[in-house]
Formats: structure tokens, C-alpha cells, sequence
């Protein structure tokens, strides 16, 4: 029992860590640690370990999307405009993509998220170019852009930076408001999307002990207190190393991992 809290505190302390330094959120991260941390115990099923650690990965993001919008906000950085366009879209897309992602198989869920790794990869080593004119927006492309943005999210357990930071910048919104009002998208995703997980995995009994519903609680408590008291080490680091070849590395670390799980839901 130990050595299982030891991994996930273990699995905390790194999520921290590769958030700070490499600035992405921390589902990238957690996700595919925590299932393999699942996969190791024997905790579930094979088909429930990637919906148990995606569950479990939103309900992390609740408190670290939290004290992330509280620090940008003290810089009066977040543009909630911005916010209040995209989160009815967002908490109807997290919530239908939780409930999508547990009607898919296991190896389905891991194959979306190995090829969302690979998107972010190629995001790191081949970034776009700033474009000068901001694209037109109408209520119905954000309410689509934010359903979007949740339902992915919800599917594979992130908070949803990677997608919202681009659309906002292209709305005409220096990066610092884009990523401090990302940061307050994320709090409605990871909401939406960790109670609709706890809802619809609510008394199944091939669940283990001390899950709210897809929730697994040892799991989510070591994970939250972790990251958030290694995130701060990461940032330092982070400033004290060049940032070119810390997002090649970065970008290598994750083209190993997507084909770890490119293989894993490989129909061999």
C-alpha cells in the first residue's frame, strides 16, 4: 500500500515539475504516468485504467487551474470577456466528452491521446507564425470553439491550454492574457469534466475502493499536493535553463510517450 502512495506522490512531484519548466498543462503529464501506475497495480480493468486516470486527471486540475486564475488575476491579467464567451461552450463539451470517453475502449482512448501528444510535439518543434490580423468571431464560432475545446479536454484529461491559448491569440490577445484567461477556461473544463466522471462511474462495482466514481482519491490526493509544491521548482529551472532546447526536449519526451501508447492501442 505504501509503495502504491509513493507513486502517485511520485507522479505528482514530476507533473509539477514538467509543468513549471516546460509551461504546459499538467494533464500532458499525468494521464499517461497515472495510467501506467494503474496498469502496474492492477487496479482495473484495461479498459477502465485510461477513463479512471483521465478522470482523476481533471479532478487535479481543479485546484492547480484555481491558484493559477487567482495569481493572474492579481495581475489583472485574465480577460473574463473572453472567458464568459467560451465557457458555456466548454461545460457542455466537457461534460459530453466524459460521457463519450467512457463508451469508448480503452485502446481508443489511449490512440486520441498519444495523438494529441503528437499534435503538442509538433506545435513545440514546428510553431506557427504570429499572424497581425485577428480572425472574425461570431457567438456561434466561440460557443463551437469552446465545445470543441471541452470536449477534447474532457476526453483526454487536460485543461485545455494547448487548444485555447492559439484560438485566443488569434482573437487579437497578447500571450499573457491568452494564457491567464486559458488558465480560467480550464476551471469550468476540469469541473464539467471531473463531475461527469464521478457521476456516470458512481456505485459500479468493478471499481476499487475509495473512487469517486472514475475518481481514484489515493490517487488524486497525492497527485494535487505534489504538483503544486513542485510546479514553483520547475519555473525556476526553467529560467535558469535555454528555453530552445527545452522545448526540443520536451517535444522528444512526448513523441516517446505518444508511441509507447501508439503501440499499446496498436490492434496487434
Amino acid at each position: 500500500m505504501y509503495e502504491v502512495i509513493l507513486i502517485y506522490l511520485a507522479v505528482g512531484c514530476l507533473a509539477g515539475l514538467l509543468s513549471g519548466l516546460f509551461g504546459v498543462g499538467g494533464g500532458i503529464v499525468i494521464v499517461p504516468l497515472l495510467a501506467t501506475a494503474f496498469e502496474k497495480a492492477t487496479l482495473v480493468t484495461e479498459d477502465l485504467v485510461m477513463v479512471m486516470a483521465v478522470a482523476t486527471s481533471l479532478a487535479s486540475i481543479v485546484a492547480t487551474s484555481l491558484s493559477s486564475v487567482v495569481a493572474h488575476q492579481r495581475r489583472g491579467a485574465v480577460v473574463w470577456s473572453w472567458v464568459w464567451r467560451l465557457a458555456p461552450g466548454i461545460l457542455l463539451g466537457a461534460g459530453a466528452g466524459a460521457v463519450l470517453a467512457e463508451g469508448l475502449p480503452g485502446r481508443a482512448l489511449k490512440l486520441a491521446f498519444a495523438l494529441f501528444l503528437l499534435y503538442v510535439a509538433a506545435r513545440l518543434l514546428f510553431p506557427a507564425r504570429p499572424s497581425a490580423a485577428g480572425a472574425k468571431h461570431s457567438a456561434v464560432v466561440n460557443a463551437g470553439a469552446g465545445f470543441g475545446i471541452g470536449l477534447l479536454s474532457a476526453i483526454i484529461g487536460i485543461g485545455g491550454g494547448t487548444l485555447t491559448v492559439p484560438y485566443l491569440v488569434k482573437r487579437r490577445l497578447i500571450m499573457t492574457q491568452a494564457v491567464a484567461s486559458s488558465s480560467a477556461c480550464g476551471l469550468p473544463i476540469a469541473l464539467a469534466g471531473a463531475l461527469t466522471y464521478g457521476y456516470l462511474g458512481w456505485n459500479r462495482p468493478d471499481l476499487p475502493p475509495l473512487s469517486w466514481g472514475y475518481i481514484y482519491l489515493p490517487a488524486l490526493a497525492g497527485v494535487a499536493l505534489c504538483s503544486s509544491l513542485c510546479a514553483p521548482l520547475g519555473v525556476r529551472l526553467a529560467h535558469w535553463l535555454p528555453g530552445v532546447a527545452l522545448k526540443r526536449w520536451f517535444a522528444l519526451l512526448l513523441l516517446l510517450v505518444s508511441g509507447r501508447l501508439l503501440y499499446q492501442s496498436w490492434p496487434w
